[in-house]
């Protein structure tokens, strides 16, 4: 699966995306992850990207057609614009959720908007991107957290990334509300804490019946 991702500021993916499982899934060609300058398709010397609003207001806005041609060059690649899906970051978008990690998984390819200053021209979000997202009810400076959020989120789901598959699917949110038991390691004890009896017995059965029990609702997380 390929990610393409769109930003004025395309430096700061290398630490993250340059490190662990991100890493290793690149070299191994499971995934591969692109970044583009917007600066790149701007329309003056001075690689403008940002503009005040029309009808007043504070701060600037991205311009629309840096955006539209960074993308135009970003699909002049492939896959085709079918196997391609179009995210813009926003903090009006939808909240992001496994559920949605699940769903994008189905691309060969995902575009990823990242916007800044007070948010981006709206005919980027009505006629380029095919959802806005948002990974959380808070401002950021803008869309490069959320872009490394949704690639580690997607990635991790596609076969062969993880060294372990089944991890993916024994983690929390993979059942919707539900969140992932406790887990213990060695040492045995530690402190004098120690790890439930139930875990050390070697009853498989008394074991899945414990972590079913000692999963814990995300709804009644909130309440307590």
């Amino acid at each position: 699966m390929r990610f393409d991702i769109c930003s004025i500021f395309p430096e700061s993916f290398d630490s993250y995306f340059g490190a662990s499982i991100l890493k290793r899934a690149q070299a191994s060609g499971k995934i591969e992850i692109r970044t583009w300058n917007i600066r790149d398709f701007a329309r003056d010397k001075h690689g403008t990207t940002d503009d005040t609003p029309y009808g007043g207001g504070a701060g600037m806005l991205m311009k629309p057609e840096p955006l539209f041609e960074c993308v135009d060059a970003v699909l002049a690649e492939g896959p085709s614009r079918e196997e391609t899906r179009v995210i813009l970051f926003s903090a009006k978008g939808k909240l992001f959720t496994e559920k949605d990690a699940v769903r994008l998984t189905r691309y060969k390819r995902l575009i990823l908007l990242c916007g800044r200053y007070e948010g981006v021209d709206e005919r980027v979000a009505e006629h380029l991107a095919d959802e806005e997202v948002s990974i959380g009810e808070y401002v950021l400076t803008g869309g490069e957290l959320p872009a490394m959020v949704v690639t580690d989120a997607v990635a991790r789901l596609l076969g062969g990334v993880l060294g372990n598959d089944e991890s993916a699917q024994t983690e929390s949110h993979t059942e919707e509300g539900v969140l992932e038991c406790p887990q213990y390691t060695k040492p045995e004890e530690y402190r004098g804490y120690s790890v439930p009896k139930v875990l050390l017995s070697g009853h498989h059965a008394e074991i899945e019946r414990w972590r079913k029990e000692h999963s814990k609702k995300s709804d009644m997380l909130l309440k307590g």
